[in-house]
């Protein structure tokens, strides 16, 4: 059953909730070139975006300081759940890396901090997207 989606994107002292647009497929996040894989040049763009989206979602936020400093100092826990237009056309890992790379990066904290990660695949035809959530982790 699908869940239903976040209302807004939120931060707290201790969480961020975001809807984010749905990654590039693996197949398009990166390039060889001259025999090295790097990020192509649509990662780099939805990474950027990601950034931009998270740091205009931080600047509307009270709970700034407290968020940044809880993510900096604390092991992390992040849920992403994607919303894709098919069930067969994306597998549920392709986007990860991506997306906890954009989100940590957009927050200027390291993903290593995440320790926990849940993930889940949903159909929205209409309005394909994820929703993400980092905090800090259960155990941590």
């Amino acid at each position: 059953m699908p869940a239903p989606p976040l209302s807004q994107p939120t931060t707290s002292h201790d969480a961020i909730l975001l809807t984010l647009p749905v990654p590039p497929s693996i197949n398009h996040q990166y390039a060889t070139v001259n025999g090295r894989r790097l990020l192509s040049s649509v990662g780099r763009a939805y990474k950027a975006h990601v950034g931009q989206l998270v740091w205009l979602k931080l600047a509307q936020s009270t709970d700034r300081a407290s968020l940044l400093s809880r993510f900096q100092s604390e092991w992390l826990a992040l849920s992403i759940r994607f919303y894709f237009t098919s069930a067969l056309r994306r597998d549920v890992d392709g986007g990860l890396k991506i997306a906890q790379d954009a989100l940590c990066e957009g927050l200027g904290i390291n993903d290593n901090r995440i320790v926990e990660t849940h993930l889940y695949k949903h159909i929205d035809k209409d309005n394909p997207r994820i929703e993400v959530s980092l905090a800090p982790a259960c155990n941590s």
